[in-house]
Order: structure tokens, then C-alpha cells, then sequence
């Protein structure tokens, strides 16, 4: 039985797909089962990129700042802190978990590790063709490389 789930978000609306699923899963267990949901957001982006037109450079790559990765830190910790209360009226434990990585799938895949976790639960964006080839299914690495049952819901564009 799944008791604890992680639930990777990428801050987007199609990102929050897999929450309803989650919530009615939890519903459908006995009352007496004790679940805690770990609500996650990958930061991955951590250098800015400058175009640069003249002189022949092209782009150069800037690190962020320790202040600018603190405040994405603040604004991730502050999604997941709003995302939470979708399941405030649930007996569940939420916790949030921000992490920096290049590759959210591994970091997703390290978390349910590290965690503990009997269960991830994310949405696919279900992208295909040429677009799934350039910017690859993160969904589909986490299914591939982890090591506990994933729940897939395909997120619906409005």
C-alpha cells in the first residue's frame, strides 16, 4: 500500500495534472492508512544566457548568483507551499522538497530514494515526434531508471 508519494511539479498547470489523481487515491484508501504526499520542484535552470550580436561572441553563459538561486529556492518553496493546500482538507502529511540539478528525472529518481517513497505520481505533458526527441519525457525517465511504481496521468491542454 502506498504510504508515502511523491509528486513531482514543474510549476506549470499541465505540471499539476497528476494532484486530482492523488487526492482521489488517497480517498479511496482506509481511513486508517497514514500517508504523507512529498510535493517536489526540480530548479534546473542555473545559468542565464546572454546573446551577444557583436564582436562575433555569440552566447555566453552566466552562472546565477547565490542571491538569484536563493530566491528561486524562496518562489519554489512558495509554489509548493500554495499547491499544498489542494490537499488541506485531507488526513495526509504534505511535505515540499526543493533540489538543484541538471536532470530533473535523475533528481526525481534520487528523491524517491532518498525519501522513502512507495509511489510517484506526475503528469506527462505528451509531447511526441520531434518534439519528445528534443526535449525528451522526463516522465518516461523516471519511469525507466526508478525503482517504485509510477503513476502516468496525461495532462489535457485548455
Amino acid at each position: 500500500m502506498a504510504e508515502k508519494i511523491l509528486v513531482p511539479l514543474d510549476g506549470s498547470a499541465l505540471g499539476e495534472a497528476a494532484l486530482d489523481y492523488v487526492r482521489d487515491f488517497i480517498q479511496g484508501l482506509s481511513p486508517e492508512t497514514q500517508v504523507t504526499v512529498v510535493l517536489m520542484h526540480v530548479i534546473t535552470t542555473l545559468t542565464h544566457q546572454l546573446d551577444v550580436h557583436s564582436g562575433g561572441v555569440g552566447t555566453v553563459i552566466i552562472p546565477y548568483t547565490d542571491e538569484e538561486t536563493e530566491n528561486m529556492k524562496k518562489d519554489s518553496r512558495l509554489y509548493l507551499a500554495r499547491v499544498s493546500k489542494k490537499f488541506s482538507d485531507l488526513k495526509v502529511e504534505v511535505k515540499t522538497h526543493v533540489v538543484q540539478g541538471d536532470n530533473p528525472a535523475e533528481e526525481i529518481v534520487k528523491a524517491e530514494e532518498e525519501l522513502s517513497c512507495d509511489l510517484v505520481a506526475m503528469s506527462t505533458h505528451g509531447r511526441s515526434g520531434l518534439s519528445r526527441w528534443a526535449f525528451g519525457s522526463v516522465t518516461d525517465k523516471v519511469l525507466r531508471a526508478g525503482s517504485v511504481p509510477v503513476l502516468m496521468v496525461r495532462a489535457h491542454r485548455t
